[in-house]
């Protein structure tokens, strides 16, 4: 019989989540399994995209690339179950600058989706504690957590009420940080793992870009998401998983 949990089961009690994250592809890489099952069951997920990843492929401009890596995402997320996608205007790719422009920029988004749930990448220095993070994931991370409570603070970015109309939120129960090295909790996944696959493979333009011309994208994302999501299930009840570091609110 599988060991006892090490980890907790997600929070259910909740309907809306943002997911907000650096690039295009961050969450496919196994946050989206756990997604899919989330929109199958009813739940409303949105996705915010600080930046559209132009500069993250070699071989292509920055001014080709973006619109390239926008509409695989939008394909990505559509698999999944999530239909509204949206990209901020104001930060680039791989310099993405930590400080209030970031944080008033998220906190609107938090405003205007008023989700429960909020979802975001790895904001810690390392990937278990062996490879470097990059600047973007570590800063988006980090601002997602303080702009969870800055858009419930009317004294916080007090224009985002009087020039724009968004009212403070309060409801942000739960930051979920997926590809932690810190898990907290597991979402167990089965119908969503086929989705998730779709939705990296998706991305086929970065794939290639990644791991040559001839690199299958459906392979490439079929042997990740399987991996990752089985080693989160050798921490979960031995089924697969998607792990998450959750902070509570």
């Amino acid at each position: 019989m599988p060991a006892e949990p090490r980890l907790s089961p997600m929070p259910k009690e909740w309907q809306r989540a943002l997911a907000v994250v650096a690039h295009p592809d961050d969450l496919e890489y196994g946050a989206a399994a756990a997604i899919a099952e989330w929109t199958a069951a009813g739940r409303e997920v949105s996705y915010l995209l600080v930046t559209r990843g132009e500069a993250g492929i070699d071989g292509l401009a920055p001014a080709d690339c973006g619109g390239i890596r926008e509409a695989e995402q939008r394909a990505g997320a559509a698999l999944v179950g999530v239909h509204t996608v949206e990209f901020l205007e104001d930060h680039r790719d791989g310099v993405i600058e930590a400080g209030t422009a970031l944080r008033r920029d998220l906190s609107a988004a938090i405003r205007r989706h008023r989700p429960e749930l909020l979802i975001t990448l790895n904001h810690h220095d390392t990937w278990g504690g062996v490879q470097w993070n990059t600047p973007d994931h570590r800063v988006v991370g980090r601002a997602v957590l303080d702009a969870a409570g800055d858009a419930g603070n009317r004294w916080i970015f007090p224009e985002l009420a009087d020039a724009r109309g968004l009212a403070p939120w309060n409801g942000v129960r739960w930051v979920a940080v997926a590809g932690s090295p810190h898990p907290t909790h597991a979402a167990e996944v089965g119908p969503g793992i086929d989705r998730a696959v779709a939705s990296l493979a998706a991305h086929a333009t970065y794939i290639r870009g990644l791991s040559g011309p001839n690199q299958d994208p459906h392979d490439y994302a079929r042997t990740f998401i399987e991996q990752t999501l089985r080693s989160g299930g050798e921490s979960y009840r031995g089924r697969p998983a998607t792990l998450f570091q959750v902070f509570p609110r």
